[in-house]
């Protein structure tokens, strides 16, 4: 299924209103117009989705899903598959980078097993929602049946909605699982119409024979279940996440679209976020308002990625990530580090004085704002 098989987003006249108003809002501020670069057309996105002019972005909520993939049997890491488990106790002792970065940006950490091929129902710190132990290897078979995908979907959702009932203002979606950046690539091929060739990246670090193997694996994947992608509509989009997917791409999926139900930020990490919210975007158009994109991964498919939002109708301010550091981690490492953007942007439509009510003088309205204005 190709991403211009999707129909356009629906008008919604209340948002252009409110986005209008967040505009002259942000431009009555104390600055220089357009000062604040993209902190302010974020302001505005959080105004619109919050449906507030003084939006916030107090409370976030990490969310990572855990699972393993059959697919991993190919050799397509460079890691072995019982590092999932072990990265998940990891995670449950505190030591693993997104820990680290959840604490030291006061983010609620909610790791889940939605799939992991080890017994850890004793584990502390991990909710128990396994569907299955790993999914079945997709280059071969479907790596989910339907009921097991809808089950995975429905973790998700159920975990999106326990943030925002928490409070939560923005979930990050993070993810683990060794063996998912050759489902996460596959999948996007499908929905974006892309080559491996292209789509395929080294993910954890595979040598050049390993990554030529990797792309072979995807492309006999690809032309398997190519009978899933001939319609374009959302059940479409479902059998090929079933077929290609991973079970933590799709708790990630449903955690978009209950989320973004819910008129919560949904800040999107890197390559693997990317593509399970671009599989919840197939599923419901409407979870594109809140996408907030992370940074720009190092993983070779993530600009395929993002292009394929723009293709879906995205403005392509809105798509280009907030943050490029070279990161490839997963986690929800990225976006943990996105979040105090998000929070600064919502208190400064919130917070910062206006011209009037500071009683500073506003630039002349016949002065030209210069090119590369006053910091």
């Amino acid at each position: 299924m190709s991403a211009a098989a999707a129909p356009p987003p629906h008008a919604d006249p209340a948002a252009d209103a409110l986005a209008r108003a967040a505009r002259a809002a942000v431009d009555a501020k104390t600055k220089p117009l357009g000062a604040l670069g993209r902190l302010e057309e974020l302001a505005v996105r959080l105004a619109v989705l919050q449906r507030t002019l003084a939006p916030r972005v107090e409370r976030a909520t990490v969310l990572v899903f855990a699972a393993d993939h059959g697919v991993s049997a190919e050799g397509v890491s460079a890691y072995p598959r019982e590092v999932t488990a072990e990265m998940v106790r990891n995670f449950a002792r505190g030591g693993a980078a997104i820990n680290v970065l959840a604490r030291a940006h006061g983010l609620a950490l909610d790791v889940v097993d939605v799939g992991v091929d080890a017994d850890l129902e004793a584990l502390p710190n991990v909710a128990d929602a396994k569907v299955r132990r790993g999914t079945r290897n997709l280059r071969h078979e479907p790596a989910m049946t339907p009921a097991e995908c809808a089950r995975a979907l429905e973790v998700g959702r159920a975990r999106a909605h326990r943030a925002a009932d928490a409070g939560a203002d923005a979930v990050v979606l993070g993810e683990m699982g060794i063996g998912n950046t050759t489902s996460a690539s596959a999948l996007l091929c499908a929905l974006a119409g892309v080559a491996p060739a292209v789509a395929v990246g080294r993910g954890t670090g595979v040598d050049d024979a390993r990554l030529a193997h990797k792309r072979a694996v995807v492309a006999q994947a690809l032309a398997r279940h190519a009978g899933h992608r001939t319609g374009g509509g959302s059940g479409d989009a479902l059998a090929t996440l079933a077929s290609l997917g991973g079970l933590e791409l799709a708790a990630l999926a449903g955690a978009t679209v209950a989320a973004a139900e819910r008129r919560v930020a949904v800040v999107v990490d890197g390559f693997i976020a990317t593509v399970a919210a671009l599989a919840a975007a197939h599923l419901d158009r409407a979870v594109l308002p809140a996408l907030v994109f992370a940074h720009r991964s190092a993983e070779a498919g993530h600009g395929l990625a993002l292009d394929a939002f723009r293709a879906l109708g995205m403005p392509a301010e809105q798509v280009r990530p907030l943050l490029d550091l070279g990161l490839r981690l997963g986690e929800g490492t990225g976006g943990a580090l996105a979040v105090p953007l998000l929070r600064a942007a919502a208190r400064i439509l919130g917070e910062m004085a206006t011209f009037a009510s500071a009683g500073v003088s506003e630039r002349a309205a016949d002065t030209p704002e210069p090119a590369g204005a006053a910091s």
